[in-house]
């Protein structure tokens, strides 16, 4: 018979994996719907990349400090709190009327997603005892994120197909109100007297300069790189990011102890985690863009589609396990980082083929899936297992921090990459029918995913269809070309790192 304490437990997990659901698919399931909320909330480009990286970017502001705080307030409360701010805005997110408010609420909702990520791992070290029980916790927590991640799309896809894009943010709602109800009566409370103090400065410093940086990119094209406010965003965000390593190295409560940074394995395994983010997870925004506007797909079929590109970063984990004991974590995690690479080769040319589809997309997508698999696993397990115990939980916030740092700022690079492939093949074939601002926002329309009234919005030329399919493929096989290289030499550099030899970070 079920002890009162072990069903107490089993409830606890369940709460625990509900939040980490609603934490995956609130980033998977909203790419899908990104070309209907351009139409319907008449934005752009850069509001759809907004309307991601807000929830990204506050996501990654408040890791640390929410860590810090639940140690000292309590964790469950934190939770509790975390979770009612989730369920609020994800309310509000359901019925904004415009993309501002859209962002806005999605940046509380990434305040909210981020609060409850850290929580859920304090939760579950405490909660369940060492061994067994605690490894099949987090091993049903992984799962459960994982499928948040990996079915998000299709989700996603599918919610649109049978109500409307609202229940995609407002079915959180009744997940939130079930969530807290299994909090409150089954997860105990716990708190560290000895927690460090809140590291103010660096937490601030850190996250103004992911957002300058990804503020200067997405806006870049608009303001011009070179022009006063798009060097003052640049001279600012570097300041705050000068301010943020002196911060650190004089903290006696440092949010980031770079001494870690020392350890060849950590830093190996860390340069896989940014390597992740770098490619996989940021092209994740745009491909339903590409399936629906550049193949034509509806909503459900897109969503299906990328199952090829996520269903493998569920079955590989326990088959990465097994290889990084045999072959150890430095060989997997870089191996795995090449596979994405050319993975995103192989799509590159799959979208470049006569009469492409789905089926030229499946090797590359099932290959960048079987790479993102391959390398997950070993790079949580190397960075939280190569440092002393009780420094696991800051090594655990600087790969969390690094992967959303990453994910940010990629989905801001290659938004411009995308958007720069199409403009220079509109500029080649239509020369002279547009100035140069128009061409911009030809090309930031047809980016974003609004194909439908091009030559209502510019009557003075005709778009033929053929020519937004080009100029598609042309800049997302930009995206795809970065997206390959880029991992494939961060996967050497992993490699270095890992290798025998001493690197420039243990000198």
């Amino acid at each position: 018979m079920m002890s009162y304490h072990s069903s107490k437990n089993i409830i606890a997990l369940a709460a625990i994996c509900l939040s980490a659901l609603m934490f995956g698919l609130e980033i998977s399931s909203v790419p899908v719907i990104l070309p209907t909320l351009e139409k319907v909330l008449h934005g752009n480009l850069k509001d759809m990349q907004w309307i991601m990286n807000a929830y990204t970017i506050a996501s990654t502001t408040v890791l640390m400090a929410v860590g810090t705080l639940a140690d000292r307030f309590g964790r469950k409360r934190i939770f509790i709190i975390s979770l009612v701010l989730f369920g609020i805005t994800s309310l509000i997110c359901g019925l904004a009327q415009s993309s501002t408010i859209l962002i806005i609420s999605r940046f509380l909702q990434g305040v909210g997603a981020g609060a409850m990520l850290i929580c859920q791992i304090a939760i579950l070290s405490h909660q369940f005892k060492e061994g067994k029980e605690r490894s099949k916790a987090f091993g049903a927590w992984g799962i459960v994120f994982g499928i948040g991640l990996g079915f998000g799309p299709i989700i996603g896809g599918m919610i649109v197909a049978v109500s409307n894009w609202h229940w995609v943010f407002l079915v959180h709602v009744p997940l939130t109100i079930l969530t807290l109800l299994f909090v409150l009566g089954s997860i105990q409370e716990s708190s560290d007297p000895q927690s460090k103090k809140l590291d103010i400065i660096g937490i601030v410093t850190l996250s103004l300069t992911v957002f300058g940086l990804a503020y200067f990119i997405t806006q870049g094209p608009e303001l011009g790189f070179t022009s006063i406010a798009g060097i003052s965003i640049l001279v600012a965000t570097a300041v705050c990011f000068i301010i943020f390593l002196f911060a650190e190295k004089l903290s006696t409560h440092p949010m980031f102890d770079f001494s870690v940074f020392r350890i060849r394995h950590f830093s190996g395994a860390l340069f896989g985690s940014v390597g992740m983010n770098f490619s996989f997870w940021p092209f994740m925004i745009y491909l339903p863009i590409y399936y629906q506007s550049g193949l034509g797909y509806s909503a459900v079929t897109a969503g299906l589609s990328l199952l090829a590109y996520t269903l493998p970063t569920l079955v590989l984990p326990p088959v990465a396990e097994r290889l990084s004991l045999r072959y150890q974590p430095g060989i997997v995690i870089p191996s795995g980082l090449f596979i994405i690479g050319i993975g995103f080769i192989l799509m590159k040319f799959g979208s470049g083929v006569d009469h492409s589809s789905w089926l030229t997309m499946l090797p590359g997508s099932l290959l960048a899936g079987i790479g993102l698999g391959l390398t997950n696993t070993p790079v949580t397990n190397t960075t939280t297992g190569s440092v002393p115990s009780n420094r696991a939980g800051m090594a655990s916030g600087i790969d969390t921090s690094a992967r959303l740092i990453s994910l940010a700022i990629n989905i801001a690079v290659m938004g411009f990459i995308l958007q720069a492939g199409i403009l220079s093949y509109l500029k080649r074939v239509l020369p002279g029918t547009l100035d140069v601002t128009q061409l911009r926002t030809l090309a930031e329309k047809i980016a974003a995913g609004n194909t439908t009234n091009l030559n209502y919005d510019f009557p003075e030329i005709s778009v033929p269809g053929s020519v937004i399919h080009a100029a598609l493929v042309n800049g997302f096989g930009l995206v795809m070309l970065y997206g390959g290289i880029g991992v494939c030499v961060l996967g050497v550099i992993s490699f270095m790192i890992f290798g025998p030899k001493k690197s420039l970070l243990q000198k």
